[in-house]
């Protein structure tokens, strides 16, 4: 399937998902409305949202508490992403001036709490203690993992390890939650929650793999972000750490002083490194095996469009320009 098809395929789930976030965005308060509305409708792909409900039809489930759930899962991934502006100082997202730029830290960084509080009156409505369970952990392991990437930048020895522990909890939790939330609310047992989880990770993981590639490959147009800003910020993702294991002594000794350092000034010897030691190539690859992992979690459902849906959301991680 391409993306299209599957945004038709879930064309009525994710309008009544996206009902629901309209409701729910409301407050008495403007300038929450202002925020909150303008970083949620600001071009996002939906994809954890529209992972609970391809989960959740994938094992045919037919009430409507799965709506609610990804509203959840969206409320959560938006207010990170405010909270991520301004750690990281960022004036661009999705092609447009991100909402610390225009209302400021103090705003945003309120407003992403907003949205936190209210993702868990949300989930309270469902009344699943397991629902609660499962975000309280994701965002409290999410919280985790934007500290240990703060304790990771400008810092040359991170290696693959210790950055596929930042990936792990600060992106792809958020991906495994999305996933197992789809299987819960269809009351499956555990061990297909676990295979849903794990979908989930495996795709969250290849998803940030692949943004982190296109930092250093992508078109900043496309991207809706400005190219190298992992570098400027310091941050040693998995094409600088590949390209400073497999490069010369003196090109190891430069990739180190700039991660140090920060900022773009020698981007254009940066990528030059990174194409020589076909350090975008080997991250590629990385991703492509957490795809397979992905879609391999999943072969138990039975064959249906949303499973069908669920591997090709997978491969389509991988095979994209933003």
């Amino acid at each position: 399937m391409k993306f299209e098809d599957i945004k038709t395929l879930s064309l009525g789930d994710m309008a009544a998902v996206d009902e629901v976030i309209r409701k729910q965005l409301y407050s008495d308060v403007v300038l929450v409305r202002q925020v909150a509305e303008y970083i949620i409708h600001s071009g996002g792909k939906r994809l954890r949202p529209l992972i609970t409900v391809l989960m959740a039809k994938a094992f045919g489930y037919q009430g409507n508490d799965h709506h609610v759930l990804a509203a959840v899962v969206e409320f959560i991934h938006t207010a990170t992403l405010l909270h991520d502006d301004v750690v990281d100082k960022s004036d661009m997202r999705r092609g447009k001036k991100t909402a610390n730029e225009l209302f400021g830290n103090a705003a945003s960084v309120l407003v992403g709490d907003f949205l936190y509080s209210r993702a868990f009156q949300m989930m309270v409505s469902i009344e699943r203690m397991s629902v609660m369970e499962i975000l309280a952990n994701a965002t409290n392991i999410i919280a985790e993992g934007e500290v240990l990437q703060l304790l990771n930048c400008h810092d040359p020895e991170v290696d693959e390890a210790r950055y596929r522990q930042v990936i792990q909890y600060k992106t792809a939790q958020l991906f495994s939650a999305a996933g197992q939330l789809g299987a819960l609310i269809a009351d499956q047992d555990i061990q297909q929650q676990i295979l849903a989880r794990d979908y989930g990770t495996y795709l969250g993981n290849a998803f940030q793999i692949i943004d982190d590639a296109l930092d250093y490959s992508g078109n900043s147009s496309e991207m809706g972000k400005n190219l190298g800003d992992d570098l400027a910020e310091g941050k040693a993702t998995l094409p600088l750490i590949q390209a400073m294991k497999v490069a010369s002594d003196e090109d190891r000794d430069f990739l180190r002083s700039v991660i140090i350092e920060g900022g773009t000034a020698q981007i254009d010897r940066v990528m030059s490194i990174i194409n020589t030691t076909d350090a975008l190539t080997y991250t590629k690859q990385c991703a492509q095996l957490e795809v397979d992992k992905a879609i391999d979690a999943i072969q138990q459902l039975p064959d249906s469009p949303y499973r069908q849906a669920l591997e090709s959301l997978a491969n389509l991680s991988v095979d994209r320009n933003h």
